[in-house]
């Protein structure tokens, strides 16, 4: 079987020049963005779920970004000791029928760059975070909605957990394996990826059924507020 999806247009020669300033305007300056409130409602009943079901005691696994939560669920499947929450600001998205949702899984609707800072400042510590397939935002005028070009990178970071990304531009991952060393001192490698037949994504599948080229990075992060500036409790 075969996909067609078109390869990523970018202005970009190599990874962005501006990558060092964004990332140390983010170390420098606290995120003040008031979280809105039906990301803190989300958030609320995502704690007492997690809590209802052993958080603390059971691994977790964010799946940041889920899209249409099918990653969510193979996620819950192949790791049935962890309990995984999939957070996606799209209701319509959340809301198409990919199957049953595994009881030891959730799916979230909420804005990611809330609900990151409201995990970490509960002091959520992930074992696994996944970031599958960002919107790659790829003209060089958009830089800043990048995640590693976002004033919430420290908080992603911060969280901690086996980081694993992937993207099918390759200078995405390059550019947030510049800004993670940047962050954390941890270096790691941008690797081709070749998922076999078990996409954890509907992206994922239809990049790789039109013959692109697929790339992650996984990082071993600890758990460090500390990178965040003002700290991980200042969320208004």
């Amino acid at each position: 079987m075969h996909a067609t999806s078109r390869a990523i247009a970018t202005n970009q020669l190599g990874p962005h020049k501006d990558v060092a300033r964004r990332v140390a305007r983010a170390l420098g300056h606290p995120l003040r963005k008031p979280v809105a409130e039906h990301t803190r409602e989300a958030f609320a009943r995502a704690l007492a779920w997690y809590e209802h079901r052993g958080g603390g005691r059971q691994p977790l696994i964010l799946d940041a970004g889920c899209g249409v939560g099918l990653s969510t669920r193979q996620l819950a499947a192949r790791h049935e000791d962890h309990l995984v929450v999939g957070v996606d600001r799209s209701a319509e998205r959340l809301s198409r029928e990919h199957g049953e949702v595994g009881d030891n899984a959730l799916l979230v609707r909420a804005d990611l760059v809330d609900f990151w800072r409201l995990a970490l400042a509960a002091g959520w510590q992930p074992a696994r975070h996944y970031l599958l397939y960002p919107n790659p935002y790829p003209k060089s005028a958009h830089l800043k909605q990048r995640w590693h070009g976002h004033p919430v990178l420290p908080v992603i970071l911060a969280l901690g957990g086996r980081l694993e990304l992937r993207s099918n531009w390759r200078l995405y991952v390059e550019e947030f394996a510049q800004a993670l060393t940047q962050v954390t001192g941890v270096s790691a490698d941008v690797e081709p990826f070749v998922p076999g037949e078990h996409y954890l994504t509907p992206f994922e599948r239809k990049y790789h059924l039109s013959g692109q080229s697929l790339w992650r990075l996984v990082a071993a992060l600890p758990h460090a507020p500390q990178l965040v500036p003002g700290g991980s409790q200042e969320v208004d």
